[in-house]
């Protein structure tokens, strides 16, 4: 493994990033626009889930406790037809290697990949990772979460069994 690969060099390189700069970055719009293509090479707008809630989840494969909400987000999603999520790999990893590692970490949902030089225009880069926007059903973000997330606190959150 090299040193450009190693989980703590990109761990000390997030945490650099994210000290120095990306703080000067316009507020996010009431109801943001995400139009990315996923994994699979089809496309998730954020647009076409009005009337559901949306989780849009920020992870890393390094990110362990990403790993632990990754199947949390899954159950809500497969067990409550109103919600829809897309999980977002902030990761500047070779898209091999995330398709990897989502192969032996399945979820119900769609991801895409957002490297750290070319971040979503509408949402704001998270300050820390697991990372997560709430989206009503009427597109406006409800919540922003940093850290993780469980079936429990998104029930709590969305209102719902």
């Amino acid at each position: 493994m090299t040193l450009l690969h190693s989980t703590s060099f990109r761990s000390a390189v997030f945490g650099l990033a994210l000290a120095f700069g990306l703080a000067a970055q316009a507020a996010m719009p009431e109801r943001p626009t995400l139009h990315v293509t996923t994994l699979d090479d089809k496309t998730f707008d954020l647009s076409a889930q009005r009337g559901k809630w949306v989780i849009v989840n920020y992870w890393a494969t390094w990110c362990v406790p990403c790993i632990k909400e990754m199947p949390d987000i899954s159950r809500f999603v497969a067990s409550h037809k109103n919600v829809a999520a897309i999980g977002l790999a902030y990761d500047d990893s070779e898209l091999a290697d995330i398709k990897a590692f989502i192969a032996k970490h399945p979820v119900v949902y769609p991801i895409a990949q957002v490297t750290l030089d070319k971040p979503l225009k509408d949402f704001d880069e998270p300050r820390g990772l697991p990372t997560t926007y709430l989206i009503s059903p009427d597109g406006k973000v409800a919540k922003h979460i940093v850290g993780p997330v469980t079936e429990a606190s998104l029930a709590a959150l969305i209102g719902q069994p």
